[in-house]
């Protein structure tokens, strides 16, 4: 069991553990919690280690119940997303005092706590507050594909798969899980769920809801774009076989994590809910003019993307380290971006159907996606910034802290983006995921 195992070990009883939905957790923070309430309920809990990230840390799994059916739930998939293993926590806890979520003793309840946790420890700077968007990007990371753990390697691709991706198919493998929920979060926007298989009943209880967490329903993402939508704001992925080109570019759900448990039969349920709620994303009245929105997207994309290749230019001579995971995650987002903007060209995006069908939150979905994207690039130049030196450190760093600080405001003013408190987000997410487990279980 190693480090994980001696610092469970070493847990208090009689401790509490969370005392509601209340706030962001990093990994080890987690690691502790789960530790007391497996303390606190033993025969019941179970906590273990079932992989080591790249990092040399612990991959925690805790599991509540011993019936042959298994719920699995993923925490932490993108660093910058530190909702899920709050989420993954309260479920626990949950489950722990909601025998029904037991069905008896026929279901166990599985969290893999934090599935990225060298990624999570280059964030949660911004966890010990203030939670302001100033501070979330002051402390953004958000990896290249090719270091995000719920993708597996395309055919022909030049990159392995990570242990922590190995960690979980062997999770997966293990428990062969009837539902998998993976817990996202999203910056700015609303909530939505993306399913490997459709869950009945589950458009009624996730819209309530999100109505009680003051949450839109996000009615057009752009990365759900013009997917199949059997209820507001739900939406089933594409079945396509993987991409023959191998490029690490290229996310497709045939080469995921989420793909890999359908084997057993599974449904996986990817559940996002924003920090900042944006009202517009949840609009389904038609657009004025969707062809020129559109055109006009790509065209901003292209435009903010250019100076941002050229600052990195600028900056990458004085690094002090050549390599890191920063450095390659920019270097990803400024490849990505023309892709993503020549798939947003009228010409392009009339090929998935007609434009006339597309609507304000369409539309809303893919001009988040044109602040966004810059906004994080940005971000993570200003920290690449901080290992940099030479005379024009100085300079820089003022130039980019202030494009990060004008690029928030932006966001935030543009779609009137309301802060989502942590309980709400919390409490949305884990509610949403029972409601998923209520539909097949």
């Amino acid at each position: 069991m190693g480090e994980a195992g001696v610092r469970f070990a070493g847990a208090r009883h009689g401790v509490p553990v969370l005392g509601g939905p209340g706030g962001f957790v990093g990994a080890s923070q987690a690691a502790a919690r789960a530790a007391r309430l497996a303390a606190l309920h033993p025969g019941l809990v179970a906590v273990r280690q079932v992989g080591t990230s790249r990092g040399g840390r612990p991959l925690v799994l805790l599991s509540v119940g011993d019936g042959p059916r298994h719920v699995l739930a993923v925490g932490g998939p993108h660093p910058n997303e530190p909702v899920g293993t709050a989420t993954a926590l309260h479920l626990a806890e949950r489950a722990v005092h909601e025998p029904r979520l037991r069905r008896g003793s026929s279901v166990t309840w599985n969290f893999l706590l934090c599935l990225d946790p060298d990624g999570a420890a280059l964030t949660e700077g911004w966890l010990r507050g203030p939670l302001t968007m100033e501070r979330h990007y002051r402390y953004f990371y958000r990896p290249a594909v090719d270091g995000q753990p719920e993708w597996l390697p395309p055919p022909g691709a030049d990159w392995a798969t990570l242990p922590e991706t190995t960690a979980l198919t062997g999770v997966i493998d293990e428990l062969r899980p009837f539902l998998q929920c993976s817990l996202h979060g999203v910056d700015v926007g609303g909530s939505f769920v993306q399913l490997t298989g459709d869950v009945p009943g589950l458009a009624e209880p996730f819209a309530r809801s999100a109505a009680a967490a003051g949450v839109p329903l996000e009615r057009g993402p752009y990365d759900a774009f013009r997917w199949p939508s059997p209820g507001p704001g739900t939406y089933l992925m594409p079945s396509a076989a993987a991409p023959a080109d191998g490029s690490a570019l290229t996310e497709d759900p045939a080469c995921s994590t989420w793909s890999h448990a359908q084997r057993y039969g599974a449904v996986t349920a990817v559940v996002e809910v924003p920090m900042w709620a944006a009202p517009v994303v949840s609009d389904r009245a038609p657009s004025a003019d969707p062809e020129r929105a559109l055109a006009a997207a790509a065209r901003t994309l292209r435009a903010e993307n250019e100076p941002l290749a050229e600052l990195l230019a600028q900056i990458r001579p004085l690094l002090r380290t050549p390599h890191g995971p920063l450095l390659r995650s920019v270097e990803w987002h400024l490849a990505v971006a023309p892709r993503q903007a020549r798939d947003w060209e009228p010409a392009v995006a009339a090929g998935a159907g007609p434009l006339s069908d597309l609507t304000r939150a369409d539309l809303a979905g893919i001009e988040i996606q044109t602040h966004r994207m810059p906004l994080r690039i940005t971000a993570m130049l200003a920290r690449l910034l901080a290992d940099a030196e030479g005379p024009a450190v100085g300079p820089l760093r003022q130039r980019v802290a202030r494009l990060v600080a004008e690029r928030c405001s932006r966001l935030r003013d543009r779609f009137g983006a309301r802060w989502v408190p942590v309980r709400d987000q919390v409490g949305h997410q884990a509610r949403t995921v029972v409601a998923v487990f209520d539909g097949l279980a």
